[in-house]
């Protein structure tokens, strides 16, 4: 079983910064954070809130009570002697559509001072749920887990990990207001050749209606949807449930029956 100090730990890493800034988020000094890594401290339960806000995740996934599946970027060769998992597989083109469409996004909104992470995985979730509702395809197809603060893109940290790696985009981390917050600054153009007509609508619509939404405000609002609503807690939000929306959020006119 893994010990809740190492999970932070870990988690710290992934999130690309040091003990003493998540001390200071955590409202702690720094050799607290070294203390509870260590397991020589025990967390209490306002701590493990905190933090399971600090890194998007329920308590129960922190506490490694719920496995994140894995997500696997598309590869060329298959290996042998492989155990098969839970993963969640993304095939080169789906990679590319997310991509660009990403990058489409950053280069739209993403220097607006209220874009940090969390907005864009509700501007990502509005965008699939919506081309979805208006088209019953899929757009950038992520897989979207329900949390205290909103649908959150699986996908997302593996493939921006991907995207830094390759200087597509750059991370940086940053305050707004008081409150701390991840950006992603687009170190190039989107190539749109990937993305079609009314893929690009949609992506559009979802921006001048929701980007000026603080974290707070468009998650409140994601909150109200009913693909969010009909979601257990850590559950993956189905694409089918957007049919059934209501005013507002639906985008899709439907035809009633007529007697």
């Amino acid at each position: 079983m893994i010990k809740i100090g190492y999970r932070i730990k870990k988690l710290r890493e992934q999130l690309g910064i040091n003990q003493q800034r998540l001390a200071d988020l955590l409202g702690v000094a720094r050799p607290t954070i070294s203390q509870i890594e260590n397991e020589e401290r025990k967390v209490s339960t306002d701590e493990l809130i905190k933090l399971s806000e600090i890194f998007n995740l329920s308590v129960e996934t922190l506490l490694n009570l719920k496995k994140e599946p894995k997500v696997v970027l598309s590869e060329n060769k298959k290996r042998k002697g492989q155990k098969p998992q839970m993963r969640i597989n993304v095939p080169q083109k789906n990679l590319e559509k997310f991509k660009e469409a990403f990058l489409y996004i950053l280069n739209k909104v993403g220097s607006k001072p209220n874009i940090g992470e969390t907005v864009i995985y509700k501007l990502l979730y509005f965008i699939d749920f919506n081309f979805y509702e208006k088209y019953e395809e899929q757009l950038i197809g992520a897989t979207y887990i329900k949390n205290r603060y909103g649908p959150t893109p699986i996908e997302f940290k593996k493939i921006t990990e991907k995207m830094i790696k390759e200087e597509e985009i750059e991370k940086v981390e940053s305050k707004y207001f008081e409150y701390p917050q991840t950006k992603y600054l687009p170190l190039r153009k989107a190539d749109l050749s990937n993305l079609k007509a009314n893929e690009i609508e949609v992506i559009d619509d979802v921006l001048n209606r929701l980007s000026d939404m603080t974290a707070a405000q468009i998650s409140g609002y994601s909150h109200n949807d009913v693909p969010w609503l009909t979601t257990e807690d850590g559950e993956a939000i189905e694409y089918e449930s957007a049919f059934y929306r209501t005013s507002p959020y639906s985008v899709r006119e439907y035809d009633e029956d007529i007697p």
